[in-house]
């Protein structure tokens, strides 16, 4: 943090935050005798939340609209964090879909603290962001930490390992599996200790697969996470899904593990890409999967 806390903001601030597809893996893992619940982000390019922030000397912080709460929540704990006497208004426009697994509200919070540290002139570490973020919404995505794959404790704000590196270069084919999902109600899943003990693994493997950029593991790791959480919240037709996915050759199967959305991964440098993910729609389609997307990931 800046050594004079009481800072005076001297522009309008301006920013802007990503969305993520669901997670690569997300459950719960041991951590020097404890046991963490953490997740893997998969970041998305196809939607983005844009926050403006307007400084005042005094006064509350307020947000248009005025629904937005979590924003303005993120916007208030980061004027205290920066100068506690200042105030403001937050103005925030996304084109995220709300309810899907998408981190809506993790972009929209992004978007309001990165706006009010640029209004102050500051670009706040990514650890201080993370736990505003929590702080914020109760759970947050890793989407702070765009650097590297990172194994994020998104009720805790903190990271439980950085793998050191980006994603191996992904194309997605995303498709919605069912309806929105009240995440705001939604019960976080309550994992056994077979279940945890997997996790584990996928740690390791996961580890393993970074390093190597290795597109295949990364898919093998995705598609168990999204095989155990199935009994947490299902995903419509997901045996047929993951035959689908090994019949055109991908790498495998992600979800969302608060949304209905999921994901068939590809190599992104296979000559036949194209042939492929064509296929792929029709299956899903054939599967009653007709809300479909496409975008690359990693690098």
């Amino acid at each position: 943090m800046p050594p004079d806390r009481y800072l005076t903001a001297v522009r309008i601030g301006t920013a802007s935050a990503p969305i993520h597809h669901g997670e690569i893996v997300q459950g719960s893992f041991r951590v020097d005798g404890r046991i963490h619940r953490g997740l893997v982000t998969l970041p998305c390019p196809l939607y983005r939340s844009q926050a403006k922030f307007v400084p005042e000397s005094s006064g509350p912080v307020r947000v248009r609209p005025a629904w937005r709460e979590k924003a303005r929540r993120a916007a208030e704990l980061t004027v205290l964090e920066i100068s506690p006497d200042s105030g403001g208004c937050l103005d925030v426009d996304s084109d995220v879909p709300l309810c899907r697994g998408l981190g809506s509200s993790t972009s929209d919070v992004l978007a309001a603290i990165w706006a009010v540290a640029d209004s102050f002139g500051l670009a706040l570490p990514r650890e201080v962001v993370a736990r505003l973020a929590v702080k914020a919404e109760k759970a947050s995505d890793s989407l702070m930490f765009d650097q590297t794959v990172v194994l994020f404790a998104h009720r805790e704000g903190e990271l439980i390992e950085d793998f050191g590196v980006g994603l191996p270069p992904l194309h997605v084919l995303g498709f919605g599996a069912g309806g929105p999902v009240d995440t705001l109600n939604y019960k976080p899943a309550r994992y056994t200790e077979r279940e945890i003990g997997r996790f584990d693994e996928l740690r390791s493997m996961l580890r393993q697969a970074i390093a190597d950029q290795d597109t295949a593991l990364i898919g093998e790791v995705a598609t168990t996470s999204t095989w155990i959480n199935q009994q947490h919240l299902p995903i419509a037709h997901l045996e047929e899904v993951c035959a689908a996915a090994a019949e055109v050759g991908a790498a495998g199967v992600q979800t969302a593990h608060s949304g209905d959305i999921g994901g068939i991964l590809f190599d992104r440098h296979i000559p036949d890409l194209d042939d492929r993910v064509e296929l792929a729609q029709k299956l899903l389609q054939g599967l009653g999967h007709n809300d479909q997307w496409r975008f690359n990931a990693g690098a």
